[in-house]
């Protein structure tokens, strides 16, 4: 088949207005953010709690699971492209596309190896002396402000943690359920910006999908941990809740067709973000190629095409061109494309990548304590 099918088309990041990457910005200088109401801009304390995984149409869907959530205030925003952690969180923190930052997916191409950004490894070895964290990734995290940081103990000292949450004051957690105690302690303590992430979401939703009880459960867990934040803050703090993407049930893998792959060097990526690294002079003629074998399952777009549209933002960095390849295929069906060198990938339920509106849009919610 040689259409491309996807009614709608791929949502693009709304990098002038309503995106979630506006948030850090404004709660830290007062930068301009139509998602957030004044009162919570002018709070004497926030706290920024990003939930991984919690689309927003997975909340819609189940808002019976999350009455606390579901009474805050706001709506949806879009996440970045691609719609995946590493890339997400940095734009967050950042408050920059990852067109500038250059943490441009899960998996991309620096110094000399394609590499994991969350374990920050290539082909399973650390890869930090060779791709310093500080320099792969640029932009001053949190704009430069003061921002104490709550987020698992085992994280404090990764690749990852240098390189989209800077050198700031960590309070690290054994159990998530002290994330809400943690919280309250900073603000008490006079930090008046504090950001907290949590990611048992996004581990259900990988594990079992976002269909049955599974998912509902830790929904509701999300829930309450809220709640908990609620009530144990200080009166006045402001409390602002977003997440890095949604997620979809897409269990299945394809394999990328022969005739792609006899013009393809390399790959790189996700399974629902699926970069191919062209042979010398191919570009095109691997283009058309996918198109022809998946243009069924996918959005093809070029390196080029994927720059002119914006999907980056509107700058993109000669350092973050570099690390794209040439072709991408990006599933807008339910399934993802494979890559030998990607480990675990195939043992996934849930997935999340791509431009559809459930990877895209993500909650900004918030309240007054």
């Amino acid at each position: 088949m040689s259409s491309e099918i996807g009614a709608s088309g791929p949502l693009l990041p709304d990098f002038g207005g309503r995106s979630n990457i506006a948030i850090v910005p404004a709660l830290t200088w007062g930068t301009p953010c139509v998602l957030l109401p004044d009162e919570i801009l002018a709070a004497p304390a926030v706290v920024l709690l990003v939930l991984d995984s919690l689309g927003w149409m997975q909340l819609e869907e189940r808002r019976d699971a999350a009455p606390t959530l579901s009474a805050m205030a706001g709506g949806p925003a879009t996440t970045v492209a691609p719609s995946t952690t590493a890339a997400a969180l940095t734009s967050i923190t950042t408050g920059v596309p990852p067109g500038e930052h250059g943490i441009v997916g899960y998996r991309f191409a620096v110094g000399g190896g394609v590499l994991n950004a969350l374990r920050w490894t290539v082909n399973g070895s650390d890869h930090r002396d060779i791709a310093t964290p500080s320099v792969v990734q640029e932009a001053e995290p949190f704009g430069g402000g003061s921002w104490d940081v709550i987020s698992q103990r085992q994280f404090r000292n990764s690749a990852l943690t240098e390189a989209y949450l800077g050198d700031g004051p960590y309070h690290g957690y054994d159990h998530p359920s002290s994330i809400a105690a943690i919280a309250a302690e900073r603000v008490r303590a006079g930090d008046a910006r504090v950001y907290a992430y949590y990611d048992g979401l996004d581990h259900v939703a990988h594990i079992h999908g976002i269909s049955g009880a599974h998912f509902r459960t830790e929904l509701a867990f999300c829930d309450w941990l809220v709640g908990q934040l609620l009530r144990q803050l200080p009166t006045g703090t402001a409390l602002v809740v977003t997440a890095d993407h949604g997620q979809i049930d897409a269990p299945d893998l394809l394999p990328v067709g022969d005739e792609v792959l006899a013009l393809t060097r390399g790959r790189s990526g996700e399974p629902r973000f699926r970069w191919l690294h062209a042979r010398p002079g191919a570009t095109n003629e691997l283009a058309a190629a996918a198109r022809e074998a998946h243009g069924a399952h996918a959005w093809i777009r070029t390196q080029e095409q994927v720059i002119d549209e914006g999907w980056f933002g509107p700058n993109v960095t000669q350092a973050a061109r570099s690390r794209l390849g040439d072709v991408a295929l990006v599933a807008h069906a339910p399934v993802g494309f494979e890559d030998p060198d990607e480990r675990y990938s195939d043992r996934l339920f849930g997935r999340h990548g791509s431009l559809t509106e459930a990877e895209m849009l993500v909650p900004v919610l918030s309240a007054i304590v």
